[in-house]
């Protein structure tokens, strides 16, 4: 079931902002409110619009992640099905720094900082400079250049990193874990119709799985740098992850039961997460991960640890905290809503 409402904040909802910034496509999102699911010829007959212009912008819906979007076979081809994702989208002008100060703490990841793989051809990295060893040899993958890694591809198999569990430092209990990252399918060269199951796990544990339509190539990603080849994959979708006490949610909409408290993360220190093609994937369409510097979404992958707010867990003989402790330090901050 989709959630009804998104809450956005001008710091933290500036690219929902700026997919709604269109006359043309507050039309589109009027009507999929009003009347469902529709395909882009559908919306263009009933708006009177050019079918070009309808895919422009509901491509900007999609990256705003305002819309819900897959595509199916035709009479003839294909066609993508629409659909809006929020009843109503809430903008708070209230001060977000204060809050987060108090209950969030986030944690940027550089691509290149996984802790183990395994990958398999097509593969590769690259650093805003240029290609880091060889294309499609995966043994390249623990190449200490890796570490300056801002976009890093591959057909089957995960990268896993690990994240510091600063809920345990700061004695507090953890509410909800957000990953959030921009991706995509990854075939040679580009197809925008190239579905992709791209799972993700926490502490070895399925959380859920998210189908990337394609890889795209249709125009050159926000960041990504002038010297790479306009054939490869030029951006993704930016997505998150949310597990909370309700179950696991990708973008608001719930994708499995798994919860916070099924991940366990009081016994640990570290926050395992693992990214890549489960073995069992119906669409093993491979995966681009893209960091700071390439694609649409200048952020490395991020972590957020919602705590709780009201009350602190505090360890006997423990020292509370205090409430001016500020954010992990961080090589990048997301622009991303949270989700319910």
């Amino acid at each position: 079931m989709k959630p009804n409402f998104l809450t956005i904040t001008p710091d933290d909802g500036i690219h929902v902002l700026r997919g709604l910034a269109s006359p043309v496509r507050m039309r589109i999102l009027q009507l999929l409110h009003e009347e469902g699911s529709l395909n882009v010829n559908e919306i263009s007959h009933r708006l009177g619009l050019p079918q070009s212009t309808v895919a422009t912008n509901i491509q900007a819906l999609e990256e705003a992640a305002v819309i819900d979007t897959k595509t199916v076979k035709a009479k003839k081809g294909h066609q993508k099905i629409c659909a809006v994702k929020y009843d109503e989208i809430i903008l708070r002008f209230e001060s977000a720094s204060k809050q987060r100060d108090d209950d969030l703490v986030e944690v940027a990841m550089p691509l290149g900082l996984f802790t183990s793989c395994e990958v398999s051809a097509p593969c590769g990295l690259c650093s805003t400079e240029g290609v880091i060893g060889l294309l499609d040899v995966p043994d390249f993958f623990l190449d200490p250049n890796r570490v300056q890694a801002a976009l890093i591809w591959f057909g089957r198999g995960y990268v896993e990193y690990k994240f510091p569990n600063n809920a345990k430092l700061l004695n507090s209990h953890i509410e909800a874990l957000e990953f959030s990252m921009e991706l995509s399918s990854e075939v040679p060269g580009t197809n925008l119709n190239w579905p992709s199951d791209i799972t993700l796990w926490v502490n070895d544990l399925p959380i859920g799985t998210w189908t990337s339509p394609g890889d795209y190539g249709d125009k050159r990603g926000v960041y990504t740098p002038h010297w790479w080849k306009l054939e490869g994959s030029q951006y993704g979708k930016l997505k998150t992850w949310r597990i909370n006490n309700k179950g696991s949610f990708i973008d608001g909409v719930r994708i499995s039961g798994v919860t916070i408290e099924d991940i366990g993360l009081p016994e640990h220190h570290s926050i395992r997460m693992r990214i890549g093609i489960d073995s069992k994937a119906s669409h093993p369409g491979g995966v681009n991960i893209f960091g700071k510097g390439f694609g649409n979404y200048d952020q490395d992958i991020v972590m957020r640890l919602h705590l709780t707010r009201s009350e602190r867990i505090i360890a006997p003989g423990t020292a509370r905290p205090s409430k001016k402790r500020g954010r992990v330090p961080a090589q990048a901050r997301a622009s991303q809503p949270e989700s319910p």
